[in-house]
């Protein structure tokens, strides 16, 4: 026991050596780790803490865009000897056409950890923040449900939609280099901004208890749209429970995870969250269990065969420089590129403005240290994504984990950027995280957000229905956008009366001023008038 105690102790104080020496070396200097009383390893534990916790989007990005086909056409699939060309519905279930997008999936999630990757690294190194990067799961969904549809049954190529991403990304850092972007974000009025942080601590919270992203405590539900889950069996279609109910073996595992979470928060033990995850994962990886990540079916077993490699890389071969600008000439590409644009600046930099305050980097005037470039790596991080296939990348909500680990400096962005470059070479791993393993930890992120709600102006209406209207309307319409408009628009409406109240007054004083100048002007006149 007491060889133990010293060993630990001999750890800390090593620890507390190398945090002194980078704290005072060049790097700590350049990142400012002690005036933001911060130091390497808690960086270094924030940045672990946001990669556990935003790797998901690696698969799920990979998933959702794939869904659409992506560079995959008609052209691509196999058929008889006896036929001359390949019907239009070969897209549907078409073994050439298959094996077509499985190779595009394979690009999308290397394309995906390298613009997370360049995007991460850049914010730390330019900006140092505490924020990690990647493809935002708004504007993917848009590109492959609505824009190209499913297996190209939209109305665009996905050639096209890259390159409407390209523009928007040049529009976007336009935007940021003439500073209007921080602007925007200080017009959001005050009880919006606070609320931006609950609403996103919510939506987030949201996707954790869902199946596809977290543990699947809610699923979907005819008569209530929403219900408690937690089946051993769901309709694959619509995702209705069919049987079991909270009887879920993977959900109580999760649970487990998330208790662990908590009481590691509890006594305040560094990377809690990380030891939540990392039990769980390591559980679900064990086979022939009810709680396995690789089940005894085909698509379990490939998983398995792939998780078995540990190491591999995959070249991007399909999706990069896949641009069309030829359809530019279309009104819907317009229509398309302004939805997007109104989307990235409302709803990223209510992110990033949002993560700025909840690591306290907000001052009295409502800006931050760093935002000027802030606003340009993620509007340039764009850029960089639609040149590799892959939709627009922003800050991600995730990052709150590490920055509830302690990251303070940029120093955790650049860990996060290392991971993604690790996961090039380890994607059989990173894409082996169930679910179930982050789901606990994005709640623990929703819950730990929802503190700012006490700087809301309760008894305030006007302060208080604009915020009630921007936390509700996040995770109930899935999108952050949607609850910054609700939002502000509400805030408009109810200071109208205030604002034509104050034009009224304003038009009776100029009124009474132009009387008072007349009458003078008058009397002068007449002065003059008696002296001739």
């Amino acid at each position: 026991m007491k060889e133990k105690l010293c060993a630990a102790g001999s750890f800390t104080k090593m620890e507390m050596k190398v945090n002194e020496a980078i704290s005072k070396s060049r790097i700590g200097k350049y990142f400012k780790l002690e005036s933001r009383k911060s130091s390497f390893t808690k960086e270094f534990r924030a940045g672990t803490a946001t990669f556990l916790t935003m790797a998901y989007i690696i698969t799920v990005n990979a998933s959702v865009l794939s869904d659409s086909g992506g560079t995959c056409s008609v052209s691509d699939c196999t058929f008889p000897a006896n036929q001359t060309h390949a019907t239009p519905d070969c897209v549907l279930n078409n073994e050439g056409y298959e094996k077509c997008v499985a190779k595009m999936k394979s690009d999308v999630i290397v394309a995906t950890a390298l613009a997370s990757m360049i995007g991460s690294f850049a914010m730390g190194l330019l900006a140092n923040l505490p924020l990690g990067l990647a493809p935002g799961m708004g504007p993917n969904a848009y590109l492959a449900y609505n824009l190209v549809g499913f297996h190209g049954s939209g109305k665009m190529s996905y050639q096209t939609v890259m390159a409407i991403f390209l523009v928007e990304g040049c529009a976007f850092l336009a935007i940021a280099v003439f500073g209007l972007r921080g602007r925007i974000a200080r017009f959001i009025p005050q009880p919006v901004r606070l609320a931006c942080a609950a609403g996103i601590g919510l939506f987030i919270a949201f996707v954790g208890l869902q199946a596809h992203q977290g543990v699947g405590l809610v699923g979907p539900d005819p008569s209530t749209l929403i219900t408690l889950s937690a089946c051993t069996s769901t309709n694959p279609v619509t995702g209705e429970c069919t049987g079991g109910k909270m009887q879920s073996a993977t959900f109580w595992l999760g649970s487990v995870g998330f208790i662990i979470m908590c009481y590691g928060l509890m006594k305040e033990i560094k990377g809690s969250m990380i030891y939540g995850i990392l039990f769980v994962t390591l559980i679900s990886w064990i086979r022939n269990t009810a709680v396995t990540v690789f089940p005894n079916t085909p698509s379990g077993n490939s998983s398995y065969e792939y998780f078995k490699k540990v190491v591999d890389f995959h070249k991007i071969e399909s999706t990069a420089g896949a641009l069309d600008f030829t359809h530019f000439n279309s009104g819907e590409v317009w229509i398309a590129l302004v939805t997007l644009l109104y989307i990235d600046v409302l709803a990223s930099t209510g992110t990033l403005y949002t993560m700025a305050e909840i690591g306290g980097f907000v001052n009295e005037d409502g800006e931050f240290e760093g935002e000027y470039t802030a606003y340009m790596v993620d509007a340039g991080s764009t850029i960089v994504a639609s040149t590799l296939g892959v939709s627009p990348v922003a800050t991600f909500v995730e990052s709150s984990a590490g920055i509830r680990e302690g990251g303070r400096t940029g120093i955790t962005a650049i860990v996060v950027g290392f991971y993604f470059l690790l996961s090039l070479f380890f994607t059989p791993l990173i894409a082996s995280v169930p679910p179930w393993a982050i789901g606990p930890s994005l709640v623990i992120v929703g819950v730990l957000m929802m503190k700012v709600v006490k700087d809301i102006d309760w008894n305030n209406i006007k302060h208080a229905v604009p915020a009630f209207v921007t936390m509700v309307l996040m995770p109930l319409t899935y999108s952050i956008a949607n609850g910054i408009i609700g939002g502000i628009g509400v805030y408009i409406a109810l200071s109208l009366y205030d604002n034509m109240v104050s034009w009224v007054k304003w038009l009776m004083r100029m009124k009474k001023m132009v009387v008072k100048e007349q009458n003078q002007v008058s009397a002068t006149a007449d002065q003059s008038i008696e002296v001739v």
